[in-house]
């Protein structure tokens, strides 16, 4: 077995109560995102999509950036995240290269798997 860390790890976020409660609209969102018919509500109209949510504007600005390092700063859930990165066309290492400020290419490299999404 491992060494349980104790503490704050440098540059990461630890998905805990605390941001758990403040993601709560967020995670109700994409929750949503998993039926077919909301998927297609939500890529015909993204705003009123989010307002039947109760996001606030700052949640809200955060989707229509695609900040995916801000929603998880904000109380998004990585599993949910991936919901909302189906539904706007953005694959896990597609966002791990935003949230690690590179380009996809450049993450890609750092990836034992070539041309993945």
């Amino acid at each position: 077995m491992g060494r349980q860390v104790t503490g704050a790890i440098a540059d990461t976020s630890v998905f805990d109560l605390r941001l758990s409660r403040r993601g709560r609209r967020l995670n109700k969102l994409c929750e949503a995102l998993c039926s077919p018919q909301e998927r297609d509500a939500f890529k015909r109209d993204e705003e009123a999509f989010m307002s039947r949510f109760g996001l606030t504007e700052a949640e809200k600005a955060l989707i229509r950036k695609r900040d995916f390092q801000g929603l998880i700063d904000a109380g998004m859930n990585i599993y949910s995240m991936l919901k909302l990165g189906s539904a706007t066309g953005n694959g896990l290492y597609q966002m791990g290269a935003q949230m690690r400020g590179e380009t996809y290419a450049q993450f890609l490299s750092t990836r034992k798997i070539s041309d993945a999404r």
